[in-house]
């Protein structure tokens, strides 16, 4: 426990955190299936957050240059480690990491991806949660991205995380994200892949590694759905492309959205940071707590189709789609 103390010392940044993270050692941000088939917690806390900030009008989005020029248009996709598992199977592959690592990843492929290259999809799952949710998580989005050639991959995550399954969840490592890496290129590799269409979605724990990816991984991500989830400190880590811009649709629970950590904080902290980079993000206080809404699946999924990478202006900038999941605000 001393050790595990000492960890969170030196990769939290904010010192606020510290003494809030000091409880999940006996609590986590957990996940399980529900009867509603959305995913929700084992437990939660009754614990509040003073830093909400108020809603504000987004900031204005430069559509076409960024500090390092001209916004970039295509990805910057990864190389393999490799050797590559078998990606044209649904099943389990192992993906190869720095220094002679490997690490297990659930993925689900269809023949469709023999003819078609399709969307990349990434779900992370939250503490206690497994890659299996990912069914749940995506609902009828899953046959969508099969039929159009794609892949959803769900990596197994570290025992060596901690109490978190994901090392960015109150971490600075980066090693979920080199396997990360290594799927997409493999997956290009392999089967081939939309390069223009990789995106992530997060529950929880989970959400809060997104919160986290969708800065560290602008190089190819297109764009992110996180469901209870965003930044825990106020800072967000440096993108790895500058010249980049994403797109995340940000969703919350409301006031009992608290697990150890007021979501509703979390959420807004990213959608700040994401604002003050140029990015696109907007939120959606669904009330529910902590849980993804069966409801606001569909509305994921039409999002990530809406937001490929480098699409500039955002689909939605001007304004949400006509009938769009009604908890959802430009604000």
């Amino acid at each position: 426990m001393l050790a595990f103390l000492r960890d969170l010392r030196h990769t939290v940044r904010m010192n606020y955190v510290v003494g809030v993270l000091l409880c999940v050692a006996s609590i986590g941000l957990c996940s399980a299936c529900s009867n509603e088939q959305s995913l929700a917690p084992d437990g939660g806390s009754t614990t509040t957050d003073a830093m909400v900030t108020p809603d504000a009008p987004p900031a204005p989005i430069d559509e076409g240059m960024s500090d390092a020029g001209p916004l970039r248009v295509d990805p910057l996709m990864p190389t393999v480690v490799g050797p590559c598992g078998d990606f044209s199977t649904t099943g389990t592959v192992m993906l190869a990491g720095p220094s002679g690592t490997s690490r297990a990843a659930q993925i689900w492929v269809s023949d469709a991806a023999a003819t078609l290259d399709g969307p990349l999809v990434f779900y992370w799952h939250g503490a206690g949660g497994s890659p299996d949710e990912a069914t749940a998580a995506l609902g009828p989005a899953m046959t969508d991205v099969l039929a159009a050639g794609g892949i959803v991959v769900a990596l197994t995550h570290d025992p060596a995380a901690g109490t978190f399954p994901w090392f960015l969840t109150a971490g600075t490592r980066q090693d979920d994200l080199d396997f990360a890496d290594e799927a997409v290129a493999c997956a290009e590799s392999t089967i081939g892949i939309d390069e223009h269409r990789i995106h992530a979605i997060g529950f929880s724990a989970g959400a809060l590694h997104v919160g986290q990816m969708a800065f560290l991984r602008t190089s190819y991500l297109a764009s992110v759905v996180t469901y209870s989830g965003g930044l825990i400190a106020r800072n967000a880590p440096t993108p790895d492309a500058p010249d980049a811009r994403i797109a995340a649709m940000a969703l919350f629970g409301g006031a009992d959205d608290v697990v150890v950590i007021s979501f509703t904080t979390a959420t807004r902290n990213f959608r700040d940071a994401l604002r003050r980079g140029g990015h696109f993000v907007f939120t959606c206080d669904h009330g529910m707590g902590h849980t993804v809404p069966r409801a606001a699946i569909p509305f994921a999924w039409q999002f990530l189709q809406d937001h490929p990478y480098g699409a500039q202006p955002p689909a939605y900038q001007a304004g949400l789609p006509d009938g769009f999941y009604a908890p959802c605000s430009l604000l």
